[in-house]
């Protein structure tokens, strides 16, 4: 067990090149099963969700190596359709498994998906459309078993743009018998990488970043490489926390549309913002100012990974601001651990209102997903005193080295490991 001390105060000033995307490289190394072959992942971030989804691959028969910043799978000699309990209750991610290992074998076992305690995230969604592709799914008390002869195309009209059941649909079709079309499809640019990838393999598919997403089968893939895209969430979550420290800090390797909502919002509180290319600065303020209201939506609205930071941003910003969570309903489980460090929250069902105060205190406080550990970060860089973020590990499910990049950039900042008595 880990956790985080900070020590606020601290203006953070600085250029930083942001990791590999987590929510892009996931789907992507499930992607890496329905290439009988070599596929090459330049870019993937050094977290531990990306660990235990090579180890779900190796588990497989998969060969894996991990050198030089390039991740190197091999399934030529993949086999099996199990994904072990202890690999599925770790992280959500697992549910990728079922469209890629389906595609692949024709066959699943996958306990339910574990992960972080953000709120009920059903995959009925995933199970509704793999059963209009011909899947067989049986579910129990240990998990979900799914079988096919053929997966075949058909037509899917999502009931809410899910980026999970997009992506496993599209994992599913690449090999599929026929036609597949996604209509009302997600569009977050995690599904265009994954659909960039697949068709350097060969798949057959277009529309992605549309709400209609058309995938025509093909019957093998090929060798390929590609380099994963930048982290739009680690990005944000580094300049929200320029914004609140007074601080100037340029994100490169990340897309100005990509992060556009954000940008928006931190507009609204009083920073400046540079664009240029693949470069973003923001400067903060003296002060801060409240955001009326922010709704999470799907991209390209403001994305519920960014809720709990923004809502420790919040907490030190003049006047009175409001978060709606329309997309994950246990989402403000952090408004608890900001209100010890003296914020001024109070949650009715799925609104948070955030009151600014004059100065946030250092605490003892403990995460409870990976994004409210990010805002507990950002809360301990504004904060007075030392604060103590218990269960660190959350954090390290999606930032490569978020003590090293914040050390980088001024913040006092450091990981401290349990002792073992």
């Amino acid at each position: 067990m880990t956790s985080i001390t900070v020590n606020g105060g601290r203006c953070l000033k600085g250029d930083i090149f942001i990791q590999g995307s987590k929510n892009a490289a996931l789907p992507m190394l499930a992607a890496t099963l329905l290439n009988r072959g070599v596929t090459k992942l330049y870019g993937c971030p050094k977290i531990t969700d990306v660990s235990r989804m090579l180890d779900i691959l190796k588990s497989l028969g998969c060969d894996v190596s991990w050198e030089n910043g390039c991740i190197r799978v091999d399934t030529s000699g993949a086999s099996g359709h199990f994904v072990s309990e202890a690999c599925a209750g770790q992280m959500r991610s697992t549910v990728f498994m079922m469209g890629a290992m389906l595609g692949r074998f024709g066959e699943v076992f996958i306990p339910y998906p574990g992960g972080c305690t953000i709120g009920k995230r059903p995959i009925d969604i995933h199970l509704d459309a793999l059963r209009q592709m011909n899947v067989a799914l049986v579910e129990d008390r240990e998990g979900i078993y799914g079988c096919t002869k053929q997966i075949l195309g058909t037509v899917i009209d999502l009931r809410y743009p899910s980026v999970g059941a997009t992506e496993n649909i599209i994992l599913a079709a690449v090999t599929a018998n026929g036609k597949t079309v996604i209509n009302h499809a997600a569009k977050e640019p995690e599904i265009i990488d994954l659909c960039l990838l697949l068709n350097k393999m060969g798949a057959d598919i277009h529309g992605m970043g549309t709400e209609t997403i058309v995938i025509y089968g093909v019957e093998v893939l090929h060798d390929a490489e590609f380099t994963v895209s930048g982290d739009r969430i680690a990005a944000s979550t580094y300049l929200a926390a320029a914004a609140v420290t007074c601080g100037n800090v340029c994100i490169f390797n990340v897309w100005e549309r990509e992060i556009k909502s954000v940008l928006q919002v931190l507009a609204q509180m009083g920073c400046g913002i540079v664009i240029q290319n693949k470069r973003v600065r923001v400067i903060g303020p003296q002060m801060t100012f409240a955001v009326d209201q922010i709704h999470t939506r799907p991209f390209p609205g403001f994305p519920t990974d960014m809720q709990s930071q923004m809502m420790a941003c919040l907490t030190m910003a003049n006047g009175t601001s409001e978060i709606y969570e329309h997309v994950f309903e246990d989402r403000f489980k952090i408004a608890g651990e900001l209100n010890k460090m003296g914020a001024d929250i109070t949650v009715d069902h799925q609104k948070a209102t955030i009151r600014g105060i004059g100065q946030l205190h250092g605490a003892a406080v403990s995460a409870c997903d990976l994004r409210g550990g990010a805002a507990l970060v950002i809360a301990g860089l504004m904060a007075e005193g030392e604060t103590t973020i218990n269960n660190a590990f959350y954090v390290k499910r999606g930032y490569q080295d978020i003590c090293g990049d914040l050390k980088f950039l001024g913040a006092r900042i450091e990981e401290r490991k349990a002792q073992v008595v």
